[in-house]
């Protein structure tokens, strides 16, 4: 009885899996009826900042942020007042060099010898929030700086627009400023579907991501 019993369970929990997964992949986000995870409308007006580790050792990540520092001071003051995502792009490349040169400084200061590789490409982000933003899994626009074998986790932020430059740590404040940022360059129905302050449903998409990505990543194993 116990063995029938196993066995009805398995085939329950297994058929109930691929129903999720199949619900899942179903599941349009923000109404969109394509099933896109983010609509290109949003994608197109951002570049995210992406400093990625050597390793997940915590002296590899220590001196991840400690590049991310340097060049945030250096780039700061250059892409705080930039008025288009052309002119930040622009900017990022005129100094892609220096960025790399300072955080090849930095990285040698701290007794390492890595290499520093850089990329103002297109990549493909899983879900990430920003404070009072949640930016959807979806292909953008990134400014990548390597550190070594780029096998650790990375530090992201927003460059266009600036959000890199807002403290998230003072509550109120940094959500109005990160608002004001946004809603320079997006729409007040695009901003909405970044908002994660407003939409009741959002913990329920993120989940959703979660939930479709946990699939995602048994069904590579196999």
């Amino acid at each position: 009885m116990k063995k029938v019993l196993l066995i009805v369970t398995i085939i329950f929990s297994l058929t109930l899996g691929v129903f999720a997964y199949s619900t899942l992949n179903k599941i349009t986000v923000y109404g969109q009826e394509d099933g896109s995870l983010v609509s290109n409308d949003i994608k197109d007006k951002l570049i995210r900042f992406h400093v990625i580790a050597n390793s997940d050792d915590k002296k590899d990540q220590e001196l991840k942020l400690k590049v991310r520092d340097e060049i945030l001071n250096y780039i700061s003051p250059k892409l705080k007042d930039s008025k288009s995502i052309d002119e930040s792009r622009k900017i990022l490349k005129e100094n892609d060099e220096k960025i790399k040169q300072i955080a090849a400084k930095v990285i040698k200061d701290n007794g390492y010898r890595y290499s520093v590789t850089s990329t103002l490409d297109h990549e493909n982000f899983p879900v990430k929030t920003y404070g009072n933003i949640t930016l959807p899994q979806g292909d953008y626009e990134a400014y990548r700086v390597i550190i070594g074998e780029g096998k650790g986790q990375n530090w992201w932020c927003v460059m266009f627009p600036p959000l890199c430059f807002i403290d998230i740590t003072k509550g109120q404040v940094s959500y109005d400023q990160t608002e004001k940022q946004m809603k320079r360059v997006l729409t007040d129905k695009e901003y909405e579907e970044v908002n994660n302050q407003k939409s009741k449903d959002k913990d329920k998409i993120i989940f959703t991501f979660k939930v479709k990505e946990m699939f995602d990543n048994i069904t590579k194993k196999k």
